[in-house]
Order: C-alpha cells, then structure tokens, then sequence
C-alpha cells in the first residue's frame, strides 16, 4: 500500500513511519508547514522540519514538505483570535487536527495517489461490524484518542495510526535501535503560535484590544479587584485575574464577557450536574443514553448520560463535575473507555 506519512519531527512519526516500512509499505514522508510566524515551541518550528527531513533520509524514503500557511491562518489562527475576542476558550490543537492535518492532508494524498495517510498519534482504529472508531491507544499516558475524535467514516477507512499499540516506552526504544536522531527528543506539547516569551497575552493583545473587568465576588456582587483583559480569563482560574493575595481561595465561576464583569468563588461553586454541548460530530450515528465524557486532552473519563436535544446533546454527569469553559471539546467514549463514539464543543 502507499501511504503518505506525516512526519512532525517528532519520535512518533519517526517510528511510525519505520513501522510502516516494516509491514512492507511504500511510505513517503510529509511535514506540513503551518505557522509562519516566531515559533519557539510547538510542532512547526524550522528545526522540526529538518529533524523530518532528516528522519526521512535516516529511513531511506522521500521527504515532501506542504505549505498550509494560509489555510492555518484562517481555519485556525484566526478563530482562535476571534473566539478570544467573544470570550471563548478554544482548542486551535484539534482544530488543526480538524482541518489541517487530517482534512487537508486527505485531499493532497487524492491528488497524488496514495492509498492512506498515517500520523505518529498514540490512538488505534478498530471496526465493529463494518463501522470504524478511533480507540484509545496502547499507552494510557500518552492516549491522544481524544484530539482525534472528530474523524468521519470517509478518513477512518484510510487513515493509520502505525504506534497506537505501542507504550512511548517502546517507542523510544525503538528509535534508539534504528539510530534515529528524534529518539531523545522531548515531545512538543505547547501551541506553536504562542511563544514562551510573550505568550498568550503577547499572542492576542498584538491582534485584539483588551478590555479591564471588575472582578466581582459571586454570592454578593462586592468588587474586589481589578482585571486588565477579560478576554485572557477563564472559567476555574485562580490566578492573574487582579485579586490581592492572602484571602481565601477564589476561582472564576462566573464570566459576563459583554458587561465586562468577573465573578469568583470557592471551588465548589464550579462544579455541574450537566453541560450543552454542541458541534456534535458522530463516529457513527447520533449518540445518546450512558457514556463516559472526557473533557481535556488528558483528562478522566466520568460517566455520564447523553440527552439529545435538536442539534445540541445535554451531558447529564452520574456525580457532578467541574464545569467545562466553552469552546473547549468535550469526547464521548463507550461504556468500556475504548472507543470514541463522538464529541464536540461546549457552549
């Protein structure tokens, strides 16, 4: 078979991609640019590139980079900034997953003729009476089944996880057997557009205006401070949101983004018996009755209940959970935690 192997410049696609050769498929590897702008972390700087072409060398097959800069820009950068802008905490990581490297790296594998598209992500897929699912992969610490839940039928029938059945232990191990010069190399686990230097604040006050709030506690309206950027807040922050030190533990409860206003509390006031969910997206067919719902890359599945309600699901928690910041992607697996059968965003 011909695949086309995405190659980040990281020691999962390096493996991955010798993985396929050892099943005996023609491989050619691709490490896609995305952001053009200062990178000091992430996947997309210049040395990630090299490191691919390289591996690529290394594994004897060749090395093609596609530039989606622009389609980055606009099918990611961009609603990050715009979602910031209205008070949402988007997750631009699955977003790129959505619509980049997956979505836009199908059509290029038509248009050259390959058979199937493989990534180095820790995950499987596994078909049950003829319909396919992403499964958690080998390793429960490094499962990454949730930032590729959103995969149609149409993508799961031709795409490989190559290392899904393989811990990150053997993956290293592995690597330094072939003599691969990603083998030590740490993962990448930041957002590549945002640097360390400046960070988010830097990131976002560069392309929007930042507006102050009066940070306000929950149960009697009393302000009691000061923040410089709504925008920068989230839902379960307990830090930076201009309180003076030495009180009792506060977090943001509450955020009334068009009034300018944040409210905080205790802890327990964050948690939820129940969260909208929207953008649904289905492994199969509408998914409704008993789940377990994971709401972060690395999180814990809880048991829950799926009510549909027209073109939202009401996730109906079994105990009550802490409440998920809107924009952020919630994933809805089987009763047994191993497969996906859906998910989508909060609202």
């Amino acid at each position: 078979m011909k695949v086309l192997m995405a190659l980040s410049g990281g020691v999962d696609s390096s493996v991955a991609a010798a993985e396929l050769l050892d099943a005996g498929h023609e491989v050619v590897g691709i490490t896609m640019r995305l952001w053009g702008g200062d990178s000091d972390t992430g996947c997309c700087s210049v040395a990630d590139v090299d490191d691919a072409r390289r591996v690529a060398q290394q594994l004897g097959i060749d090395h093609l980079v596609f530039n989606f800069t622009e389609d980055f820009d606009r099918q990611v950068v961009q609603p990050y900034v715009d979602a910031h802008r209205v008070g949402i905490t988007p997750n631009p990581c699955i977003e790129c997953n959505r619509h980049l490297k997956f979505d836009r790296l199908a059509e290029r594998a038509d248009l050259l003729g390959f058979d199937a598209v493989a990534t180095g992500h820790h995950a499987r897929i596994v078909t049950v009476d003829g319909v396919h699912f992403v499964a958690r992969g080998a390793d429960p610490a490094k499962d990454q089944s949730y930032v590729v839940h959103m995969l149609p039928q149409r993508e799961l029938a031709r795409t490989l996880f190559p290392i899904g059945h393989l811990t990150k232990a053997e993956v290293r191990v592995k690597a330094t057997a072939l003599g691969l010069r990603t083998a030590a190399k740490p993962d990448s686990q930041d957002v590549c557009f945002i640097t360390h230097v400046g960070g988010r604040p830097a990131f976002l006050g560069s392309r929007i205006p930042f507006r102050s709030a009066d940070v306000v506690d929950a149960t009697d309206g009393t302000v009691l401070g000061r923040t410089d950027a709504v925008e920068l807040v989230t839902l379960g922050q307990r830090r930076g949101v201009g309180l003076v030190g030495g009180g009792p533990k506060r977090y943001v409860v509450g955020i009334d983004h068009e009034a300018a206003v944040v409210r905080v509390g205790d802890e327990a006031m964050l948690d939820r018996t129940e969260q909208v969910v929207g953008s649904l997206v289905c492994a199969h067919r509408p998914v409704e009755g008993p789940v377990r719902v994971q709401c972060s890359a690395h999180g814990t599945a809880h048991p829950s209940t799926l009510e549909i309600r027209g073109d939202v699901v009401v996730v109906h928690w079994v105990s009550p959970q802490r409440v998920v910041s809107p924009g952020q992607s919630m994933v809805f697996y089987d009763a047994t935690d191993e497969r996906v059968l859906g998910g989508g965003i909060a609202r």
